[in-house]
């Protein structure tokens, strides 16, 4: 392989210390009546609160509205009711109440994700009207409503070039008080940050980030002893046999690496590691076969399953999370030059298989394969239990099931329902996709034992396909995701990278 040309490129880590910290100032009060003076106030009722609606309606009307507006008030079928009262702004937010009758409510939305994206819808409101100091009341409201709106109003407050441009000057922080529980408002503090870390490592753009400076970048972050760094580089993945990586890699001037988080808590539970791979193309061209311009232009986003594996493998560490884990970022640049694969060569993963390219633009399943090989074949105490990829992995997924909905390839059906569970609850869903192994037969090749992509019909599925020839046996799921909004919504207030599936991982590994 030719001689690697260094880059230099911006540093990451001034940008990522304010990923770190909370973006608004909190305070704990215990008890309504003794929050402090503020700007405006929001008041939250779950639970048998929100079913009596109509008589918590009218008793706050009465108390913050202005003579002309209470009538119209009371009439409000609104969720979320917003008006500028007698002493200033007043929110009134009633969660759903509403019967699980979707899809045995896999579909349905959960309080957390109600109250997530009401409160960072409100975060916006609030940034319009330039606030300082906020009073938040929950009114019977449980952990999961008062993370949702903890990690909702951080969501909402995340602007990119805030963190990136190195001379910006640090604003004030909006003040709001809360009447929740010091552990609640932790919980949500670490889970928003693993989300934030991903999102803004996969919005940074392809000259700042490249498998090099994610590299630089693991180093930078502050992990605990829990957590062993390692990293193989070109020489070693060669060495070990890493042939689809490898030439994933090769046209781009920086060179490939594989990257392990092998995190192991110091009162873990006696029980197998849980093992994440994350898809790590830190640019796509599309390789020979390249993409157009318009495909092309977000290929950035390449890297979102490794960007959410980087996250998780945080969260576990500052949460003190307690099974073993091991996260795997499998990382290239799929450029074009010279030494670029092409359609029509061989290469022999990992495993043992020889590979056709039928498509250089199918790379990410190529970088995954031999990782996964690595994860799946880890032997004694740091075999795994459970083999998670994460990857920004087809577009047919997105054609299937939209943006928003991650694609879920299981072969085990209790482990495909808890994720699913998982997704519903923390408002980050997946559904489950067939492995169906009828269209193995696409993959089929004279010159290898099988090729990297197939037919025009049914791409997520073949992909899956091939990841499945890589797991060992082991318990797996894939999920095949976005990773991206095209529009604001909820708590994603600007269109660009959502940090997903990073929440619904987190609920799953607690759920565990």
């Amino acid at each position: 392989m030719k001689k690697n040309v260094k880059k230099t490129a911006p540093k990451t880590k001034k940008s990522f210390s304010t990923i770190l910290e909370p973006h608004i100032a909190y305070s704990l009060v215990s008890n309504f009546n003794k929050l402090s003076e503020c700007d405006a106030i929001i008041y939250y009722f779950g639970g048998k609160e929100a079913k009596n609606k109509q008589k918590n309606l009218e008793a706050l009307v009465e108390t913050h509205a202005l003579d002309f507006q209470v009538d119209e008030l009371k009439k409000s079928d609104k969720k979320n009711i917003h008006f500028i009262g007698r002493n200033g702004p007043v929110w009134i937010v009633f969660e759903s109440t509403g019967a699980a009758t979707d899809h045995d409510g896999l579909l349905n939305e959960s309080a957390y994700a109600f109250a997530r994206d009401q409160f960072g819808t409100i975060l916006g409101q609030i940034k319009a009207l330039k606030l300082k100091n906020v009073s938040i009341y929950f009114q019977t409201a449980d952990a999961a409503v008062t993370e949702g709106a903890v990690v909702g109003l951080e969501l909402a407050s995340y602007n990119f070039l805030t963190h990136f441009k190195a001379s910006a000057e640090k604003a004030e922080p909006l003040k709001i008080q809360l009447n929740i529980k010091n552990e609640n408002l932790e919980s949500a503090l670490k889970k928003v940050v693993a989300v934030q870390i991903a999102r803004h490592l996969t919005n940074l753009p392809p000259n700042v980030i490249n498998p090099a400076t994610v590299e630089q970048l693991v180093y930078d972050l502050p992990f605990s002893k829990n957590t062993e760094i390692i990293v193989w580089d070109e020489k070693k993945c060669e060495a070990e046999g890493m042939g689809l990586l490898c030439a994933t890699g090769a046209g781009s001037p920086t060179a490939p690496r594989m990257i392990r988080f092998k995190y192991r808590p110091g009162k873990a539970k006696n029980k197998k590691p849980i093992a994440f791979v994350g898809k790590g193309i830190t640019f796509d061209t599309g390789g020979l076969d390249i993409k157009p311009s318009s495909a092309m232009r977000l290929m950035k986003k390449d890297m979102g399953g490794a960007a959410s594996v980087l996250a998780l493998a945080f969260w576990a560490d500052s949460s003190g999370y307690d099974r073993p884990c091991d996260f795997y970022l499998a990382l290239a640049e799929n450029a074009v030059d010279g030494f670029s694969m092409r359609p029509g060569d061989v290469y022999k993963s990992r495993a043992g298989f020889l590979v056709e390219i039928d498509n250089t633009d199918a790379e990410g399943r190529l970088v995954l394969s031999d990782v996964m090989d690595v994860a799946a074949k880890q032997t004694g105490s740091d075999e795994p239990e459970y083999l998670i990829d994460i990857a920004t992995l087809t577009g047919a997924i997105k054609v299937a099931l939209g943006g928003d909905t991650a694609g879920l390839f299981c072969n085990d059906d209790k482990m495909a329902h808890s994720f699913m569970t998982a997704g519903q609850r923390s408002g980050e869903p997946n559904w489950r996709m067939p492995l169906n192994q009828r269209l193995w037969g696409d993959l089929s090749s004279q010159f290898a034992d099988f090729k990297n992509s197939g037919g025009g019909f049914g791409g997520a599925i073949t992909a899956a396909l091939f990841l499945q020839k890589f797991t060992n046996g082991k318990k797996w799921a894939h999920l095949d995701v976005y990773s991206w909004t095209d529009k604001s919504t909820g708590a994603l207030n600007a269109g660009a990278a959502t940090g997903q599936p990073v929440q619904s991982v987190v609920e799953w590994l607690e759920s565990l």
